[in-house]
């Protein structure tokens, strides 16, 4: 019962995120902000992991094709699928959900907690909408960005581990990474991405907004926002997967 009463919760609460803002122009420049706040300021870590993680791939790889009639590039072609369909959408967007989700959640069960999500009430804003929807919005915008550019980053940390580890020939690895591209399975990653930011934004959302308590309630908020976020993360690639490659 407690399962069906979170999620009525957070449709109702939906229903007042996405109704139509006071003043558009305010809402455009918190956009604006929290851009740069979930965002941008994540790329240092989406940047190493992501480089790091191409890496592996790629040595793992090499190392495990035993069969001598399997052509050399087919480490780049591995390298590159494993990236863009998997990694850099889905384990990118987990690493998000700890990230950002728990920073949505802490900083609205924060402003919960201290009665300023009232003080907004009073004054005749709609505080869920004015704290949730540009956060949802900015990711997104912003995900997709970073995701992009995990999977650059991921294909260069596989052409660094290939070539300057002395492993792979730096042709065979490029033209592993040429064969048979498709543009579609970009439009795929992407569209796995903008669906993972809303639940990231939306969940962590709703957790801040629901804080009852004080700092200790703060901190179990920010932690079921993040674990319940990586659940449907997972549960909502198996069905996008199914949806859009079978």
């Amino acid at each position: 019962m407690n399962l069906f009463y979170h999620f009525g919760s957070y449709f109702v609460l939906m229903a007042k995120v996405f109704k139509r803002p006071e003043k558009a122009s305010i809402y455009m420049r918190q956009i604006i902000v929290e851009m740069d706040n979930l965002g941008l300021k994540s790329i240092g870590i989406v940047a190493i992991i992501s480089v790091f993680m191409g890496a592996v791939v790629t040595i793992q790889t090499v190392f495990n094709i035993d069969n001598p009639f399997m052509p050399v590039y087919a480490v780049g072609y591995t390298t590159r699928q494993s990236i863009i369909l998997e990694f850099s959408p889905t384990i990118i967007s987990l690493v998000l959900a700890g990230k950002v989700g728990s920073r949505i959640s802490s900083e609205i069960g924060t402003m919960r907690v201290t009665e300023q999500v009232d003080a907004l009430e009073i004054m005749g804003i709609n505080s869920a909408g004015y704290l949730i929807l540009p956060k949802v919005v900015a990711s997104m915008i912003i995900n997709p960005v970073l995701i992009i550019i995990s999977m650059l980053l991921g294909i260069l940390g596989g052409w660094f581990a290939a070539v300057f580890g002395g492993i792979l020939p730096e042709a065979h690895y490029i033209i592993g990474i040429l064969l048979e591209f498709s543009f579609y399975d970009i439009t795929y990653a992407l569209i796995k991405t903008i669906v993972f930011a809303f639940l990231i934004a939306t969940i962590s959302g709703y957790f801040g907004y629901n804080t009852k308590g004080g700092a200790l309630e703060v901190g179990q908020s920010s932690t079921k926002a993040v674990v319940f976020s990586s659940i449907f993360i997972i549960l909502f690639n198996l069905i996008l997967t199914q949806i859009l490659l079978a």
